[in-house]
């Protein structure tokens, strides 16, 4: 809200929020139905889809990153090392992010975009629709090599009441290349969207 300086001091200030991170919620092995799950991404594709149109990728979509407040709705926090699309601040060849919740490019230290962003998403997706992230190790170099190279089980596998149409919303948000996933947060949400209305997942014409 605010940026100043106080001598040799520089200052920001920020909106006060009173809410929990997602984070805790999983911790605490909390179950979001189906229908709250959507909401849920629907607000962070929102807000992704809204950074997005101004040029900045987040880069580090995750629980902890993701406030729930006490009227369902959520804020994204610590855009600590977003990158903006025109900035020459942030070159490839460094590796950012959460392993767990990182994208293919990512690991792969290469320029990246919003795109990103929705792998992200979709990795926090499948946590929350089966309880289990879709790519774990002991180790980055494990973890890498199952983002870069391994398919994870499809959530409805895991979970037997999820309607076997989030599988393929799943599988396009964690394709391995963004020219398979979705091209904007927005396809994503509709996606989301028509599965929970039992619907096939539309055409993603952007």
């Amino acid at each position: 809200y605010e940026y100043g300086e106080d001598g040799d001091r520089v200052f920001i200030a920020m909106e006060l929020i009173q809410g929990k991170e997602l984070k805790e919620f999983i911790a605490e092995e909390a179950r979001f139905d189906l229908p709250g799950i959507v909401h849920m991404m629907d607000e962070l594709l929102d807000a992704l889809g809204f950074a997005h149109s101004h040029g900045v990728v987040h880069r580090d979509i995750k629980p902890s990153n993701i406030v729930v407040l006490k009227d369902g709705r959520i804020k994204v926090t610590d855009f600590g090392i977003a990158r903006l699309e025109s900035s020459t601040l942030t070159q490839a060849g460094n590796v950012l992010g959460t392993p767990s919740y990182m994208s293919p490019e990512q690991f792969m230290a290469q320029r990246v975009d919003g795109r990103s962003d929705l792998f992200s998403t979709g990795v926090l997706l499948y946590e929350l629709l089966t309880g289990e992230k879709p790519f774990i190790g002991n180790s980055f170099a494990t973890i890498m090599h199952k983002v870069l190279r391994e398919t994870p089980i499809p959530p409805s596998e895991l979970n037997i009441t999820l309607p076997t149409v989030f599988d393929a919303v799943v599988a396009k948000a964690l394709a391995k290349r963004p020219d398979e996933r979705f091209q904007d947060a927005r396809a994503f949400a509709q996606a989301l969207d028509a599965a929970l209305a039992g619907r096939p997942m539309p055409v993603d014409t952007s």
